[in-house]
């Protein structure tokens, strides 16, 4: 149970302050916007208020797997700006290369942690199976 809670704080933390990032840091969040996606501003901001979106759902017990399973989505869905960074890595003199490259695996853990948030969450179903998950604990 410690564990679960410890993973729906991280999660949480993780897209609500991302969120909230989308909108202090436009400017610099548009520099990840891979170029071939169209207005990135509106990107940047749409892909913030997901990203609250699916915090504040967490935080809903009817909504925490629906909202996982949704920022799971969103999480494969940015994928290609990571990719964006490191193959351009020359365009974020600021940012380590090791980081950029450990992006990539972090961002699998990050999905890993989410989908077991998802499935360990009350009365969650499995997108993939339908099946019911087991309570927490």
């Amino acid at each position: 149970m410690l564990a679960y809670r410890a993973a729906l704080a991280f999660v949480f933390l993780w897209f609500f302050l991302g969120g909230i990032a989308h909108f202090a840091f436009t400017e610099a969040e548009m520099r990840i916007v891979p170029t071939w996606v169209p207005w990135p501003r509106a990107v940047v901001w749409i892909t913030g208020v997901l990203e609250l979106l699916g915090a504040a759902g967490l935080l809903v017990r009817r909504q925490r797997a629906r909202a996982a399973w949704c920022l799971f989505a969103l999480t494969i869905a940015v994928t290609p700006a990571n990719v964006h960074m490191l193959l351009n890595a020359h365009e974020f003199p600021s940012v380590p290369y090791a980081l950029l490259v450990a992006r990539l695996p972090l961002q699998v853990a990050l999905l890993a942690l989410i989908a077991w948030v998802a499935r360990r969450s009350v009365g969650s179903r499995d997108p993939a199976t339908g099946a019911l998950a087991r309570r927490p604990g």
